[in-house]
This record gives C-alpha cells, structure tokens and sequence, in this order.
C-alpha cells in the first residue's frame, strides 16, 4: 500500500482513481501529476514500485493539497463572513450559498427538520 502526504491508497485501484483520495486531487489533476512523474495511469498501485511512489511524491510535493488547501478554504470562508458579503451570511446562517431554494429543499446545509408545534386554540 502506497502512503503519500499522509493518505494510504487503496492499491487495488488504477493510480489515476487512487490519488484522488488525497484532498484537493481530482482526476484531471491526477493524471497530469501521473504524467509529470513518468507513470503510468492505468497501473494500479499494487504495480508501483519504490521508484515510482518517489516520483509521484516529489511532483505532489509542488501542489497545495490536504491541510494546506484546507487551511486556506477556511480562511477564504472566514474572510468573507468578516466582510459581512452575502456568501459569508449564508455560511454564518448554514443556508445554501449559490442561489438554491430553501422552501422545500436544502436538507444538507439546514440539517435534521426541526418541527414547530401550532398555536393551541383557547376553548372558553
């Protein structure tokens, strides 16, 4: 099993699916990381050998993944509620950011239904 920047790949998957479990690699950014490092993409990661991990290691260490990227998304997101812009409100308000209808839907962002009891009618 392959270990890069802290992630073990699954070895049993191609090397172009198997990078993508490293945060902020998809699988355009995979296949040219494969590509810079000389390996190829349709190899499974069972099939590298020490040579080929080194490769990919030294061309992953240039990107900004993982905690880095991740670090700087929070600031991002920080950023934008200090400002008070409309996107920073919504994260602050857990609503959805782009435009969504929040009537019926949007059960990720708002979370579990929270059910509000009517008003009791007062009998005289």
């Amino acid at each position: 099993m392959a270990r890069i920047e802290g992630i073990d790949l699954p070895k049993h998957k191609r090397g172009e699916i198997a990078l993508t479990y490293i945060y902020g690699i998809g699988r355009s950014k995979a296949k040219s990381i494969l590509v810079k490092a000389g390996v190829d993409c349709n190899m499974k990661v069972s099939d590298w050998d020490s040579n080929h991990v080194n490769s990919i290691r030294e061309v992953i260490s240039q990107e900004k993944i993982e905690g880095v990227l991740k670090a700087e998304v929070q600031t991002n997101i920080k950023r934008l509620m200090d400002i008070g812009a409309y996107r920073g409100i919504r994260h602050r308000l857990g609503l959805p950011l782009r435009g969504q209808r929040t009537k019926n839907n949007s059960r990720t962002r708002k979370g579990k239904r929270k059910t509000v009891a009517n008003k009791k009618k007062v009998t005289k």
